[in-house]
């Protein structure tokens, strides 16, 4: 269902505008920073802050579809050819709507009190990377493979690796073990994220779709082709519905995760 794909605008230009709220000003920025309203002495109306903004609006409310460089200017009742003197092209928006977004997390930063056990402070990594996907859906259908660096991805970065930092890793496992774990709570939450966006397009239930298929299991389905299947069906081991279990094996999953890295800790 990916529809985009995050890190492919022009680099220097992506990174000052992913960064625009971290450093000071100069001369040399190309970038204007704030839109005027007709008339003399009105009051700014609208920056590169306000264009994020409303794509993510859009995005949350409409789809990404139509979080376009039109639909965004048509949002903000300004034309499109002015919306790219703020943010110069589909890609970069996208970037900066994803960064964004990221930097909802309320992952404590350095110094901020935290739980002392490393794996509370994980299980806050856990929490606030599933229900910032499930605010903003669309950011399934976004593929980040090739992130955008900017001060939202790196803050969800330094906190994984402050949390393992003094567990007993190496250097080396300690970035092993904050990309596993990144890698399975992301795509996890993208998958329910996932999963939730075609229910809700589709105004059918998973277990509605499931359902119409039924006749799978008494027309089709060979109990010799498939014994390990049947022999947990017989033993009741397919209860619930699949959003149970998918929560489920998302605990199961991020618990035997963490007890290996916690195994692996206690041999180093």
């Amino acid at each position: 269902m990916t529809e985009r794909r995050s890190g492919e605008g022009q680099p220097e230009r992506t990174l000052a505008l992913l960064w625009r709220n971290h450093r000071k000003p100069t001369a040399d920025d190309e970038q204007p920073t704030v839109l005027r309203g007709r008339g003399a002495g009105r009051r700014p109306s609208l920056d590169v802050n306000g264009v994020v903004a409303a794509g993510i609006r859009l995005a949350d409310t409409q789809g990404l579809a139509a979080a376009s460089m039109g639909g965004v200017a048509k949002e903000l009742t300004v034309g499109t050819m002015t919306l790219y003197t703020y943010v110069p092209s589909k890609e970069e928006l996208l970037d900066l709507m994803v960064d964004q977004v990221l930097g909802e997390r309320e992952l404590p930063g350095p110094g901020a009190p935290r739980p002392d056990d490393w794996r509370e402070q994980v299980e806050i990594y856990s929490d606030q990377t599933r229900a910032m996907f499930q605010r903003h859906p669309w950011l399934s259908q976004v593929s980040t493979i090739r992130p955008p660096v900017g001060p939202g991805m790196l803050a969800g970065r330094e906190y994984l690796l402050s949390a393992l930092l003094e567990i007993g890793l190496t250097p080396r496992g300690t970035n092993l073990a904050a990309l596993a774990i990144t890698t399975y709570v992301d795509s996890a939450a993208g998958l329910e994220a996932e999963s939730e966006l075609i229910e809700q397009s589709t105004g059918q239930t998973n277990d509605a779709w499931w359902y119409e298929r039924n006749d799978l299991w008494e027309t089709y389905f060979d109990v010799d082709q498939h014994p390990a299947m049947t022999t947990i069906w017989n033993a009741n081991g397919y209860q619930g519905t699949t959003r149970e279990a998918a929560t489920e094996s998302y605990r199961y999953g991020l618990d035997r995760l963490l007890d290996g890295i916690q195994a692996t800790a206690l041999e180093s």
